[in-house]
């Protein structure tokens, strides 16, 4: 998706992600990571006695693989300019698979060479329900000065 200049992108745009498998090592690895142990992610027999009845996968782990599944170009992208209206709206278990769906909404031209992209942002697991959404914004180069 951000792999042009600002001037090429239109509003209205569409792009979707590959997908990807959420493991039980990605929770493991996200939580040592982050010191972010709470038993709803962790705890097997916890989990079993939520209101999911399972372990659910970090908000945050799944936000941030959306990420890598979001095509960046380093010479192109200047920065992740910020997230508004994110909801977690639907949990995302261990072996779901999720893809990114984008929208282009906005396009703010920045000057001195940069405009911001704004995109609708939902993540999707493998059963069509959304699992994140949001406003994602992005810096991106001008092709021209």
């Amino acid at each position: 998706m951000y792999d042009k200049y600002f001037e090429r992108f239109e509003i209205g745009e569409r792009w979707k992600s590959r997908g990807r498998t959420i493991t039980e090592t990605d929770i493991v690895m996200f939580a040592a990571l982050t010191g972010d142990f709470y038993p709803l992610h962790t705890d097997i027999e916890y989990a079993k006695n939520s209101f999911y009845k399972q372990r659910i996968a970090h908000g945050m782990l799944v936000l941030s693989f959306s990420v890598g599944l979001t095509n960046l170009k380093p010479d192109i992208v200047i920065a992740n300019y910020g997230i508004d209206k994110l909801r977690f709206i639907h949990p995302v278990f261990i072996n779901d698979t999720i893809h990114v769906d984008l929208e282009v909404i906005d396009l703010e031209d920045k000057g001195n060479g940069k405009g911001v992209v704004t995109v609708s942002q939902t993540i999707i697991k493998q059963t069509g329900e959304p699992c994140i959404v949001g406003i994602s914004k992005v810096l991106i180069k001008k092709e021209k000065i």
